[in-house]
């Protein structure tokens, strides 16, 4: 049996250039980075190249704007909480929205213990929040406004360039989870005026345990670890060099090109299998928008009267791998946050809904493949 992975949202293959570029610098390359002898200079030119490469890729003004860390949830909790604690004198309130990931929420609930004040804004069906609720939220003892680029369960992507203008004119810093948006969509922390953005490397084909904090200079954090002083002395703890060097190598290998093929390619993804699902009079609905705006590779389908388990465990019988929504939360059975903010607690989409999310390696049969293996399992 053929196994189809539509399931890239929660994470991607290893591209073939990156596990030559991490397999290669693991042979050859195996100094400490901060060390001074011949290896540890190995080493530190791989760190170094890297963290150009990727400043580069979001026109941060300078390399050291990059800390390299083990992915988004360790970059999302050093934004919040470092910045929590870096600026506690400055105020004690800070701002996010319902659909957020459960990296940047946890923190959020973390640090409302600790005796913080978080305002959680709403969404609209769409998964989109008001810019006006956004304005009267913030306020003189507002310290940091954090707000994902795009949500990885159904797609939504916020207006990050209006809340970058809207957050500039306060004394609150921008954070935005970029984690899902970093390896399909142009981002310039410049224009967008963000002060601190969160990545994962294995969400562009790249390796797990590994990302990137971009920390605008002189928005000095709170480091969450205590040890050495590596990352200048913003992220404790010896540098994994092929790992980072595979990241690097995702970025590198996916410009600006690559990117918008992706796009377009993964949005006729979205329209065969909607129209395939249709044209076989299968009950299904978009929960958000279709081709206005959203992320590209996520499509989340309310199968009306179907419940979201039993459709996920058939469509694996049949080898397909799809998802109910975050796969950090898939093993859990509470219901989907994100579609709870959308739509409702007592909406049926929220136990009837499963998550479809295209990558580099999907083909148009795949799609067929899939659109027969659900028609099959819900007509029977």
């Amino acid at each position: 049996m053929k196994h189809i992975y539509l399931d890239n949202a929660g994470t991607t293959p290893m591209s073939a250039a990156v596990i030559d570029k991490m397999t290669e610098t693991m042979k050859d390359v195996f100094g400490n980075a901060s060390a001074t002898n011949y290896y540890g200079r190995q080493a530190r030119a791989i760190l170094d190249a890297s963290r150009h490469l990727i400043a580069q890729s979001i026109n941060a003004k300078n390399d050291n704007e990059i800390i390299f860390t083990t992915g988004g949830t360790e970059s999302d909790n050093t934004a919040i909480v470092g910045t929590a604690i870096a600026r506690q004198e400055e105020g004690h309130h800070l701002i996010t929205t319902s659909i957020e990931h459960e990296a940047v929420l946890k923190p959020m609930r973390f640090l409302e213990k600790q005796g913080f004040e978080v305002t959680y804004l709403p969404v609209d069906q769409n998964g989109e929040i008001s810019l006006d609720d956004l304005r009267q939220a913030i306020r003189p003892d507002t310290i940091l406004v954090s707000i994902m680029t795009g949500n990885n369960e159904v797609g939504a992507k916020m207006p990050i360039h209006e809340i970058g203008q809207i957050v500039a004119e306060s004394n609150a810093w921008f954070h935005t989870d970029a984690v899902q948006a970093y390896g399909l969509l142009e981002i310039d922390v410049q224009a967008d005026q963000i002060d601190l953005l969160s990545t994962s490397a294995h969400k562009l084909n790249g390796p797990k345990m590994s990302g990137f904090l971009y920390n605008r200079t002189d928005h000095n954090l709170e480091p969450l670890l205590k040890g050495g002083d590596q990352e200048l002395k913003r992220r404790a703890g010896t540098e994994n060099i092929p790992a980072i060097a595979g990241f690097a190598k995702a970025v590198e290998t996916n410009p600006a090109e690559v990117k918008a093929q992706h796009r377009e390619l993964y949005m006729s993804f979205k329209h065969q299998l909607l129209d395939g699902l249709r044209q076989n009079q299968i009950d299904v609905e978009v929960n958000g928008k279709l081709d206005q705006g959203e992320l590209p590779h996520v499509l989340n389908l309310w199968f009306k009267g179907k419940k979201s388990d039993a459709l996920l465990t058939n469509l694996d019988l049949k080898g397909i791998s799809a998802s109910a929504g975050s796969a950090c939360t898939a093993g859990s059975l509470e219901p989907s946050h994100v579609l709870t903010a959308m739509y409702g607690e007592n909406d049926p989409r929220i136990s009837e809904s499963l998550r479809f999310s295209f990558g580099a390696y999907n083909t148009a049969a795949d799609i067929d493949a899939a659109v027969a293996a659900l028609t099959a399992i819900i007509n029977k």
